[in-house]
């Protein structure tokens, strides 16, 4: 019970300056800023009663009571669908060679060390930079099937 006393000691003052308006005030160099209060010289109050909510457009009202909106015939959207795939079949190629290559490089997660990496730490660091990658690579693999099985 003192818990709710004291939150709404603290935000009754909130409630009360929200009620109170906004203000728009101009500062001398022209800039705008928008306030809840108008303590400062150009500041006026903005009318906000005005503000209503503006009902959803007939189209959306229109999408629920009719099935088959928005209509696009069964040609455009077979070739839609055709391309979409084609896109998703390039893409799935490209991570499957972007693997291959991480897998090459990886070898096993024993890679060649580079010369740059007298530190053993930092050769960790890489090989497990490099096993990260190779997996969020098969993780994307993977979506993009189930992407194109969702298609068929």
């Amino acid at each position: 019970m003192r818990f709710l006393f004291v939150m709404l000691s603290l935000l009754l003052p909130l409630a009360d300056s929200a009620a109170q308006g906004v203000y728009v005030c101009t500062q001398a160099n022209g800039v705008r800023e928008y306030r809840n209060t108008g303590d400062m010289r150009g500041c006026r109050k903005l009318d906000t009663d005005s503000l209503s909510s503006i009902p959803a457009p007939s189209s959306v009202t229109q999408a629920k009571a009719d099935p088959s909106f928005p209509k696009v015939d069964s040609q455009t959207q077979k070739r839609r669908d055709l391309d979409r795939l084609q896109i998703l079949t390039d893409e799935i190629r490209t991570e499957e060679n972007k693997l291959a290559e991480l897998k090459k490089e990886y070898q096993n997660g024993e890679p060649e060390r580079l010369g740059s990496e007298r530190n053993y730490a930092k050769y960790q660091e890489r090989v497990a930079a490099m096993k990260d990658e190779i997996a969020r690579t098969e993780k994307n693999i993977e979506a993009l099937k189930r992407e194109i099985g969702q298609l068929k």
